[in-house]
C-alpha cells in the first residue's frame, strides 16, 4: 500500500488567501501543501484595487507574483487540481483530490472562495468584475462622478447608495418588485435626489464587459456607465459543510478573530468567511490563519 505523503498545514485554495497563509507558513518552514484548481472569482476583472503597493494591478499578475514569491520557500508544495474530501484521521485530516491521490495534514486551512450567484440576465455575466460590480471601494473611484445604476435588494441598495453618494450624484435603484423601503430610508434617498424604478432588468447591451444600456421589462432602455450588483452567492466548496464547520446566517463560514473555525484545527480565509470582497483582504485573513495555525503546532509541540 502507497504511503500517503503528510504535512503540516494543507490549504484549499490558492489564490490570495491561500497564498498569503501559505507565505507566512513557509517562513515558518512548516511542510506546507496548497491545492489549487486555478478558478478565482475575479478571473475576468481587468484591474485590483485598494490594496497598498499593488493598486491598479491586474489581479492574475498579483497572484502569479504572489505565488512565485511563495514558491521560493522549499517546505511549500503545489498541487494542480481541486480537493473533492477532507475527513478526520489519526495523523489530523486526510484530503482527496479529484486525480486520486489522498494526503495528510495535522491542520486545515480553507481559502475556498464563494461561487456568486448569476441573475439569468443575458449579458450579466459577461460585464461581472468590469462593469457590473459590487464594491465601491473596489471599483467605485475608477465610476466617480458617472451615471451609475443600482441592482440589489432593498436593505443592501440602500447601504449602497450612501456609500456611493460621495462618488457621484446619478444614482438609479432598480428594484424589481414594488419598492419595500421604509418611509425614512424613502425621505433619505428623494433628499439626495437617488432615483428608484420598479422594473426589472431583463437583458445588458455590452462591449467586451462595458455597459452600454440596459432594457427594462416595461421596453424602456437606460444607459448606465456601470451598475451595482448585490448578489446571492453560496460556498464555492461543500468541504467546510462536510468537515461541520459552522456557517453564519448569511452563509459564511464562521470564524473568530485568529481565523479559527468551529472545528479543531481547521482555519478559514479569505472571501468564504469575509463579507468585504477584496484582495486587500484576502491577504489580511490569510496571514493570520497561516500564522495562527502555525501557533497551534508549536504549542502542541511544545
Amino acid at each position: 500500500m502507497k504511503k500517503k505523503k503528510t504535512y503540516d498545514v494543507i490549504i484549499i485554495g490558492g489564490s490570495y488567501a491561500g497564498l498569503s497563509a501559505a507565505l507566512a507558513l513557509g517562513r515558518s518552514l512548516r511542510r506546507t501543501l496548497v491545492i489549487d484548481g486555478g478558478k478565482p472569482c475575479n478571473k475576468q476583472t481587468p484591474h485590483s484595487h485598494n490594496f497598498l503597493t499593488q493598486d491598479g494591478k491586474p489581479p492574475n499578475e498579483i497572484a502569479a507574483l504572489a505565488k512565485k514569491q511563495v514558491a521560493r520557500y522549499g517546505s511549500v508544495e503545489f498541487i494542480d487540481g481541486f480537493a473533492s474530501k477532507i475527513t478526520a484521521s489519526d495523523y489530523g485530516f486526510s484530503v482527496n483530490v479529484g486525480s486520486g491521490d489522498e494526503f495528510e495534514g495535522h491542520k486545515i486551512i480553507l481559502a475556498t472562495g464563494v461561487k456568486d450567484l448569476m441573475p439569468e440576465i443575458p449579458g450579466f455575466k459577461e460585464c461581472w468584475g468590469i462593469s457590473v460590480i459590487h464594491c465601491p471601494y473596489c471599483h467605485g473611484y475608477e465610476y466617480r462622478s458617472e451615471k451609475v445604476g443600482l441592482m440589489a435588494p432593498p436593505e443592501k441598495a440602500f447601504h449602497l447608495a450612501s456609500l456611493l453618494l460621495n462618488l457621484g450624484n446619478d444614482i438609479t435603484i432598480l428594484q424589481e418588485e414594488p419598492s419595500s423601503f421604509t418611509k425614512e430610508e424613502l425621505k433619505s434617498l428623494h433628499k439626495y435626489n437617488v432615483k428608484i424604478l420598479n422594473h426589472k432588468v431583463v437583458s445588458i447591451e455590452h462591449k467586451d464587459g462595458y455597459l452600454e444600456q440596459v432594457q427594462l421589462d416595461n421596453g424602456e432602455l437606460l444607459s448606465f456607465t456601470a451598475i451595482y450588483a448585490g448578489i446571492p452567492f453560496e460556498q464555492d466548496s461543500n468541504i467546510s459543510i462536510d468537515l461541520g464547520c459552522e456557517l453564519t446566517e448569511q452563509g459564511y463560514i464562521q470564524t473568530d478573530h485568529f481565523q479559527k473555525t468551529s472545528v479543531q484545527g481547521v482555519f478559514a480565509c479569505g472571501d468564504n468567511c469575509i463579507p468585504m470582497r477584496s484582495v486587500a483582504q484576502a491577504v489580511a485573513s490569510g496571514n493570520i490563519a497561516g500564522a495562527m495555525a502555525n501557533m497551534e503546532l508549536s504549542q502542541e509541540l511544545f
